[in-house]
């Protein structure tokens, strides 16, 4: 059975920082992993993606500030997030994508953590 478990998130100010966690048990070899970020009921959106050779992308708004990792022998994904925002608040879920594709919207991944909320007050 495939687990995705998050960790790390909290509150913190403006300009501080977090790293979240993404522990994945009961499968190996994902095509993709991604962050997502969702304020209330609003659509996931994709904060950040890491393909399986090491590439990463990432959204305009955390450009520069964020960065996606992966520990493959730990089976583990990270997010460092540096000078953080208030509009950097919300429920922070991470996801994967078996096969090969798009992995550029929360549409096109399979698998998703519970998600762990990271709260940024000005």
């Amino acid at each position: 059975q495939v687990q995705l478990v998050e960790s790390g998130g909290g509150s913190v100010q403006a300009g501080g920082s977090l790293r979240l966690s993404c522990a994945v048990s009961g499968y190996t070899g994902y095509y993709c992993m991604g962050w997502f970020r969702q304020v209330q009921e609003n659509e996931r959106e994709r904060v950040a993606t890491i393909y399986s050779d090491g590439t990463d992308t990432y959204a305009n708004s955390v450009q520069g500030r964020f960065t996606i990792s992966q520990d493959k022998g730990k089976n583990i994904l990270y997010l460092q997030m540096n000078s953080l925002k208030p509009e950097d608040t919300g429920m922070y879920y991470c996801a994967a994508r078996g096969g090969v594709g798009s992995c550029l919207a929360s549409r096109y991944f399979t698998d998703w953590g519970q998600g762990t909320q990271v709260t940024v007050s000005s």
